[in-house]
């Protein structure tokens, strides 16, 4: 009897100047061990977002690059 099981996988890219990051997860079916289907999902997030919901190496690095200050000028040039 064939066994199916599904995995995710995560991309994190940091866009300049800001930190905002472009996160995309791909959901990997799987047969007996070989890859049968594979979709994407894309999301960003922005300085100052709630990322407590996201994945937990998305939470690490905002917590990394977003300090106040970057937050702060993020927020600065949104209201321009």
């Amino acid at each position: 009897m064939a066994t199916f099981t599904e995995r995710n996988e995560h991309k994190i890219e940091i866009i300049p100047p800001y930190s905002i990051l472009q996160c995309r997860r791909a959901d990997i079916v799987e047969k007996d061990g070989v890859e049968i289907g594979r979709s994407y999902h894309r999301h960003i997030c922005a300085p100052g977002d709630d990322v407590s919901g996201e994945y937990h190496k998305i939470q690490a690095v905002a917590g990394a690059l977003w300090t106040p200050e970057v937050i702060a000028a993020y927020q600065a040039s949104v209201a321009e």
